[in-house]
């Protein structure tokens, strides 16, 4: 099973609101997921990021590969930088 971070959308129609969630890699966007990491809020001025950090680096210590979007996530996060820390 290759599992991947990813965003879900959810929100309305052009007031997007994203979920950061851990899921197989065949499951839909917006389908089944195996744990949600976090939130973000493009909304808001600035942007809102939540991610829960020690589930999100217990993830990628496992193997989980995240998306574009949902590394650039957890860089600004500063999630990726804890990660590289305790993989060295």
């Amino acid at each position: 099973m290759a599992v991947r971070i990813r965003l879900s959308r959810h929100g309305r129609k052009k007031v997007p609101f994203y979920r950061l969630v851990v899921a197989d890699s065949h499951s839909p966007r917006d389908g089944r997921f195996i744990e949600e990491l976090g939130t973000y809020d493009p909304m808001k001025d600035p942007a809102e990021i939540k991610i829960n950090e020690e589930s999100a680096v217990k993830w990628l210590r496992n193997g989980a590969l995240p998306s574009d979007t949902a590394r650039a996530l957890l860089k600004k996060a500063g999630v990726w930088a804890k990660f590289s820390e305790k993989a060295e």
